[in-house]
């Protein structure tokens, strides 16, 4: 970390240069004596990535900024907000801290929070802004956040663990056992210093997996942002053996679209099939990866166009989780009923379906944009068709 970078001059000039071609920078010969160009391109390469992710960091004056891979690495402040939701109590260790974000936002809710960190270099940097964000309340170490729990005499309210999912090469892992730390080897560790853990692995992971792994599982969060699964957040509670609740979330800039079930109940759910009606629906992704595919329709009263075509119809608009169409035309499959259309521009999607979107748009010659939304399907007769509709705004 330099120092030198908090300089009035340095952060006047990555305040007034936000916008900055980085490379330009790079290449000019040297801005200041003691923080090179290299340096401050970083800077406000990492900054404007903060823009939209942290707009808390972005806001607050001398913010001292890593690299760009830890700012991609790092929650963004719309899912840390949600993960304060979770916790409660007067003690919290981050075993993975790294910059900082998650940390933070736990520190507003508990009284006393430790964030650990392996980075000397991370570590500190974390540590200088919690202090500019007012954060007195976090102690900040240098060190193996596993060693750290371990040496600790503290039994804690919670543990909060986000296993770094690169491997020594860079590439991105998701499995839990290639991430680091691998929480499977450190379950009886965790348990020992805290009856509450909070996990966040990669949307990536099949869910299935991870209950079959895990032990003691409360609830399992499935976040999405603006219609992107981000996180799944695993609920574990020391010795609980009790029935799995799942909760998904759409987190929006204006609210929040959820649906929570028990595990059981996807298992027990009935579907009931029909061919497309007059309204199509179509579940936020948080919903699809969570798998609740016959509990979605059956409960709130909608008919699936196949097993395995996740997509639901009424003849009368209901609410719903996800996106809702008013159908227009459904027409049976084939190259020249397609191309009678006439269809130039179109929204385009498949649901079990055997061809993608980018061959069906190369293969009618259909660009992106426009009001029509395309889904070509199979139906409940195994049927390929192509259902035509316009969207019905949000509830």
């Amino acid at each position: 970390m330099n120092k030198h970078i908090l300089h009035t001059g340095v952060q006047s000039f990555i305040r007034n240069n936000f916008n900055t071609d980085t490379l330009s920078v790079i290449l000019k010969p040297p801005f200041f004596d003691l923080v090179s160009n290299k340096e401050l391109a970083q800077q406000l390469e990492s900054r404007k990535k903060c823009e939209k992710k942290l707009p808390t960091w972005f806001s607050t004056p001398k913010i001292y900024y890593p690299s760009k891979l830890n700012i991609e690495q790092t929650s963004s402040e719309i899912t840390a907000k949600y993960k304060t939701e979770i916790v409660s109590g007067n003690s919290l260790l981050d075993v993975t801290g790294g910059y900082g974000v998650d940390t933070f936002f736990f520190s507003k809710k508990i009284a006393k929070v430790f964030h650990c960190e392996m980075d000397k270099n991370l570590s500190d940097i974390a540590s200088y802004n919690f202090k500019i964000l007012g954060a007195d309340n976090i102690t900040a170490i240098s060190g193996n956040g596993m060693d750290v729990l371990s040496n600790s005499g503290t039994i804690f309210d919670w543990v909060y663990i986000d296993p770094a999912r690169r491997d020594s090469t860079k590439k991105k892992v998701f499995l839990l056992t290639d991430s680091e730390p691998n929480v499977l080897e450190h379950l009886d560790l965790l348990f020992l210093k805290s009856n509450n853990v909070l996990i966040k692995t990669a949307p990536l992971l099949d869910i299935a997996l991870g209950i079959d792994q895990l032990t003691g599982i409360k609830e399992i969060h499935v976040v999405a942002v603006h219609n992107e699964v981000k996180e799944l957040l695993w609920i574990l509670e020391k010795g609980y053996e009790g029935e799995i609740r799942i909760k998904t979330v759409n987190l929006k800039k204006k609210g929040r679209t959820t649906f929570d079930y028990a595990l059981e109940e996807e298992d027990r759910a009935i579907s009931q099939f029909s061919e497309p009606l007059d309204y199509l629906y179509s579940p936020n992704p948080a919903i699809l990866k969570a798998g609740a595919f016959k509990l979605v329709g059956s409960r709130l009263g909608l008919k699936k166009l196949h097993r395995h075509t996740h997509l639901y119809t009424t003849s009368k608009l209901s609410k719903f989780p996800g996106r809702r169409f008013l159908i227009k035309k459904v027409i049976p499959y084939s190259k020249k009923t397609v191309k009678a259309q006439q269809i130039k521009y179109a929204n385009i999607a498949t649901r079990n379906f055997p061809e993608t979107v980018a061959t069906l748009k190369k293969k009618f010659n259909i660009r992106d944009g426009g009001e029509d939304y395309l889904f070509f399907a199979t139906d409940q007769n195994e049927q390929k068709v192509l259902i035509i509709c316009t969207k019905v705004p949000p509830d």
